[in-house]
Order: structure tokens, then sequence, then C-alpha cells
């Protein structure tokens, strides 16, 4: 496995990278996956391929000098501010069923499972949540795919494929700002449904999260 360690950059940067590295797996036709942690500065919401942009209020994210960028993959919007994002990008044929969406989410989501085991978070695959109305913000939805401590979902992923290769990347959140959240996407936000790795355990760092995916990541 490529391991590309942890860097902040802007939302438009974060997006052509994980962009660019899709590209050159499919260029040079590599068989070894490649897994990369980011973080994001300025804070961006982000919006998925075909998702509606008509619920961003731009005077608001000025006002908390918050980006905007759109996403290669599918699903709705998400603030990235305070959390660490992964992205993994490897061609279909190296996972069993890889065809299967579902089943591609589940091997490549192996990764966070047994990396933040190593802190004592124990995860499972999220059920599917139907809420009325109309819900932008992506963490509100809990599907198959998205992963879920004690039922409250932690980490949210997406998926895009392209010539035989598959880019997934998703959000963990460390610390969220129900009140940011509910101004950016003017919306109720039900912390009930979300938690976060300071609400698990307190005490865990960034640092801690970003070393228990390095140490995976070299013994895989």
């Amino acid at each position: 496995m490529i391991f590309i360690p942890y860097d902040v950059k802007t939302g438009k940067e974060n997006m052509q990278t994980d962009s660019d590295l899709l590209d050159f797996a499919i260029n040079n036709q590599s068989d070894e996956p490649i897994f990369r942690l980011y973080g994001w500065s300025p804070a961006c919401v982000s919006l998925g391929r075909n998702q509606k942009e008509n619920f961003v209020n731009k005077e608001i994210l000025n006002k908390h000098n918050i980006d905007v960028v759109r996403r290669l993959t599918g699903g709705r919007a998400l603030l990235h501010d305070d959390e660490i994002t992964y992205s993994y990008v490897c061609p279909v044929k190296s996972i069993k069923n890889g065809e299967n969406v579902t089943e591609s989410y589940k091997k490549i989501s192996e990764i966070l499972i047994n990396s933040l085991a190593g802190l004592g978070i124990e995860l499972d695959f999220g059920g599917i949540k139907k809420y009325k109305g109309h819900i932008d913000y992506c963490m509100l939805i809990s599907t198959g795919a998205d992963l879920c401590y004690k039922n409250k979902k932690l980490i949210g992923s997406a998926q895009f494929r392209k010539n035989g290769y598959i880019l997934q990347h998703g959000s963990i959140l460390y610390n969220y700002n129900k009140d940011l959240l509910e101004s950016v996407f003017q919306e109720n936000v039900d912390t009930s449904a979300i938690t976060c790795i300071k609400e698990i355990n307190p005490s865990i760092t960034k640092s801690d999260i970003i070393n228990c995916f390095i140490k995976y990541c070299k013994q895989n």
C-alpha cells in the first residue's frame, strides 16, 4: 500500500489531489492501493457530484471564511472543518466482488475499522435511516456504507469509479459545531444521529488518529 502522509490543503487542492491520484493509478495501471490522510484550511463545504447547490448561503459562508468545492463522488454536502479526511484508490479487480458497490465499501472500510480499533473505538456499518423532508447535510443520512459508533454516525464515505478503478473518500469527525452546521445548512442537525472522536474519548488527539493509521498501513 502506498501511504500519503497527512497534509492540510484548501478544498480545491484536496479534491484535485484525490482526482490526480485516481488518474495516476489509471494511467499506470497500478495494482497497489493508495491511502491518503488530509485536512482542510480554510473550512470547506464539499458538494456531491450531482447535488444542487441552491441551499448554499454565500453570505454565511463568507462570514465564517468557508470555501465551497464540488467532489467527484456523489452524496450530499459536508462541512469539512474539525475532522480528518481519508481517500483510498484501488483497482476494482483487487477487491473480491469489487463490482458490487456495497462489498467494496465494506472491504475498503476495514482499514478504518481496524485502525481505529487500536484506539479502542469499535465501529460497525450503519443501517439505513430515512428522514422526512429535504436533508442537505450528509452526516444526517446513514447508509450501509457508513461507519457508526454505538449506532451514531462517525464516518461518512462516498465513491467514484473510473476506468476500472475506485476512489473512495470520507470524513472522520473529530469534533463539530452544531450551531455552525445549522447556520451553514439552514436545517436542524439532530446530534443524536451523529458522534465525533471528542465525544467518544476526549483524550484522543488528531495525532493519535493519524498515528494509528500509519501503524496499520506499515503492517499491511
